[in-house]
């Protein structure tokens, strides 16, 4: 047996803008044919000889191609509307690819949204049977599994009760309970951890872990990386409906993230000319940088986990003694991060006129809470005002995708970690 579990090669959807799916007659049908004729006709006769493109269309995926392999646990991430939805509807067969193939090599289970595959006249007793029946299973494999489902969805109570009058956390928790516990070798699951509470969430994790573990291949759509970085060592993602790139779980999210924080947003900056700065001279930052635990240069780190910063310092001015040091502030201001190399009481140094050096400051992992923040640079004499000082320099971006660790504080809430120190000096 082959051990791919999914297969997509040159998929694509294409829906039409504006138009609701109802009831149709053979009168419609046959309007809409001729209607569809005429169209086609009149854009191979346009000007330029080419067939106007339709403006009422649109792709909700394109050209879309990878696969999976049985056990696997895979990622699939996106802004909203890139595709990720329609991709599972298309594996789980709810809907059909305009153009390419899908091959799913499995028993499916799917939960594409809260209470996918339930009649809502029926009991959440005949709902677990009538989904197990779904999935091909016999009857008494479902009452095999019938009591672990209950006891999970927390619905004992309320389990011979329609489930059109269940809340839609009970609604969800029966759900997931039922998609996840009928051993499906392959299971599809849609952003909906989101409605439950954080208990529930973290028992949904757990039961999806074990789901891996048992050798069994889920796809995962979420928009909560942080769940995407613990479930998932390999992700995709869709931009615009088509694969932007696929891989490791960090680097795709790190992508990601840099495409969501615009075009400005960069791990490192050439400061000769940054406008925003102050100083008393003799020595100038042209240099800034921000690299992540492996030494790649990001503008994203996760949160609870170490990265670096280096920083080119030219000398003006003879200096015995050389202070560095940055500070990271969030979108109010506030000072949240305060590095110095003199509070460990490291110097660098000396420096003649003209001499350039790189000096890199590793910071451990710390709690920093995941947001935006705004990064500072400065140099100074031993003794003496700072040299040089550039603000907001670089936009650094700390996203849940790590443990965190406890970091050393000072009043006022400030983390002063212990960092490394290096120089390296450049002609």
């Amino acid at each position: 047996m082959s051990d791919i579990a999914i297969r997509v090669e040159g998929l694509g959807k294409r829906y039409r803008i504006g138009r609701q799916e109802r009831y149709r007659t053979l009168r419609d049908t046959l309007v809409e044919g001729a209607q569809r004729t005429v169209r086609t006709i009149r854009g191979w006769l346009s000007r330029d000889g080419r067939r106007e493109p339709d403006e009422q269309t649109i792709w909700a995926l394109k050209d879309v191609s990878f696969e999976v392999k049985r056990g696997e646990v895979l990622g699939i991430i996106g802004h909203n509307g890139a595709g990720k939805s329609t991709l599972l509807k298309i594996l789980s067969r709810v809907t059909e690819p305009t153009e390419g193939w899908a091959e799913v090599r499995g028993r499916v289970g799917s939960l594409l949204e809260v209470g996918t595959g339930f009649h809502p006249e029926l009991t959440g007793r005949e709902n677990i049977y009538l989904n197990g029946a779904i999935l091909g299973m016999k009857r008494a494999e479902i009452a095999r599994k019938f009591d672990e489902i209950v006891a999970f969805a927390e619905v004992e109570k309320f389990i011979d009760t329609p489930v059109k009058h269940y809340s839609s956390g009970m609604y969800l928790r029966l759900a997931f309970a039922v998609a996840a516990h009928l051993e499906p070798e392959i299971l599809l699951v849609d952003e909906v951890l989101a409605v439950g509470d954080a208990a529930f969430q973290k028992k949904c994790l757990g039961k999806m872990g074990e789901v891996a573990g048992e050798g069994r291949t889920v796809l995962f759509v979420s928009h909560n990386l942080a769940m995407i970085r613990q479930l998932c060592a390999a992700s995709v993602l869709l931009e615009d409906g088509r694969v932007a790139c696929m891989g490791d779980t960090m680097d795709v999210v790190a992508r990601y993230l840099t495409a969501a924080s615009g075009a400005g947003a960069q791990g490192s900056r050439d400061t000769e000319d940054w406008p925003r700065r102050s100083g008393s001279g003799g020595a100038k930052i042209v240099r800034v940088c921000i690299a992540d635990a492996k030494g790649a240069e990001t503008c994203l780190i996760g949160s609870g986990t170490p990265f670096t910063v280096r920083l080119r310092v030219r000398l003006e001015d003879a200096l015995p003694s050389l202070v560095v040091g940055f500070e990271l502030r969030d979108d109010l201001g506030t000072l949240i991060l305060d590095v110095r190399s003199d509070s460990q009481g490291i110097f660098f140094g000396p420096f003649a006129p003209g001499m350039a050096a790189d000096v890199a400051v590793a910071v451990p992992a710390l709690p920093l809470k995941p947001g935006r923040y705004q990064l500072d640079a400065w140099v100074a004499p031993k003794l003496g005002r700072r040299a040089d000082h550039v603000r907001g320099v670089l936009q650094l971006e700390f996203v849940p995708l790590g443990p965190l660790s406890t970091g050393r504080r000072r009043l006022g809430g400030i983390l002063i970690p212990e960092c490394q120190w290096t120089q390296t000096s450049v002609s």
